[in-house]
């Protein structure tokens, strides 16, 4: 992996010469990833489907849990590999926050595969619910990167630490409730659409796509380190945006996938639950890290992250509240103001660490 700088109070991951990385090899095997996620995620979306209708579990509770869990795991096996085995700490709350930005802006292109709705007026309101939770997260990490060192620590755990996992527990706990209750209210009206598919065939097919997706996106965090010090653009800036996006990857294809199916609500449900399960990450990766506690150990930079996360969650509570009906061009004006935060966000990143 390299050596960590912390010029200036920025990250800079100093990677040491790779004779053996060919950029041939390297992209590659970035784009054998991409594909075995992308004919897997489809497969993932449609059996998750499956199993929403057959357990009458919900497309949202699905996307929640059993997809939102299943993506995450690259960002889970980054964060914990960045604190126990390589001393990354700011390695393991970019790929967080930074993962946590995409998929708000993932929102964004669902909006414009929608057609003439927005896709915020094409799912149900239950997801401010779990929206709401990741705001508040985000919020919570914020507080905790602006008092860095001024907390008191019990060991190397800062007590705000825990709040995270408690929160994500009550969140599914709650969001449970809810779709459970909105599932019976209107299971008469739900069509059945899987009739040729057994329940043990949907859990098969999901757990062996589900395996797929994380052998692939296991790999993308160090491929796409690699093609940063291929590409000379610098470690710091295209390493900390390159892992966001890579691990998110298997987000995207899914979503787009339960998009092309018509399930956006399985599709919103995925990336607002993937962000709830990021951050919830923040817990196991401060017990891991023995140094101290993570978040006061992190370059302040990192708040732009949260912030950006914070804004963007915030819009897209705003659109599904409102539920515009029609838009005025091919995306709504919620989703245009979430793309334009995510870029404003980066190119804020870049200016700050470039200094």
């Amino acid at each position: 992996m390299g050596r960590l700088s912390r010029d200036r109070g920025s990250l800079t991951l100093i990677s040491e010469p790779r004779h053996l990385d060919s950029p041939l090899l390297v992209f590659s095997a970035f784009f054998a990833c991409a594909l075995a996620i992308f004919l897997a995620g489809t497969q993932l979306s449609k059996y998750g489907d499956a199993i929403a209708e057959k357990t009458g579990m919900g497309r949202t509770w699905i996307g929640l849990v059993l997809l939102a869990t299943v993506t995450s795991l690259p960002e889970l096996i980054t964060g914990t590999s960045s604190v126990v085995l390589h001393d990354l700490p700011d390695i393991a709350v970019g790929a967080i926050l930074g993962s946590c930005m995409c998929n708000i802006l993932i929102i964004a292109l669902l909006d414009c595969m929608s057609g003439p709705k927005p896709v915020s007026h094409q799912v149900h309101e239950g997801h401010v619910l779990s929206a709401g939770f990741g705001q508040l997260m985000l919020g919570l990490a914020c507080l905790d990167i602006v008092a860095e060192e001024r907390l008191p620590t019990i060991g190397w755990i800062e007590p705000l630490s825990p709040l995270f996992i408690l929160l994500y527990i009550l969140a599914m706990k709650l969001i449970y409730q809810h779709e459970k209750k909105r599932v019976n209210e209107f299971m008469e009206t739900i069509e059945v659409q899987y009739r040729d598919v057994s329940l043990k065939k949907a859990v098969t097919m999901f757990t062996l796509n589900s395996l797929v997706v994380v052998a692939a996106g296991v790999f993308l965090p160090d491929i796409g380190d690699r093609i940063s010090t291929i590409t000379g653009l610098g470690d710091t800036f295209v390493g900390s945006v390159l892992i966001a996006i890579s691990t998110s990857l298997p987000e995207i294809v899914v979503c787009i996938s339960a998009a092309k199916i018509g399930a956006f609500d399985m599709a919103v449900g995925n990336l607002l639950g993937s962000n709830l399960f990021n951050l919830a990450i923040l817990s196991l990766d401060d017990a891991l890290y023995l140094k101290g506690p993570l978040l006061e150990v992190i370059s302040p930079t990192h708040l732009v992250g949260a912030l950006c996360g914070l804004i963007m969650t915030s819009i897209a509570i705003i659109g599904l509240s409102y539920r515009a009906e029609k838009k005025a061009t091919f995306i709504a004006w919620d989703a245009l103001g979430i793309a334009f935060i995510y870029v404003v966000g980066t190119m804020i990143l870049y200016m700050m660490i470039s200094k």
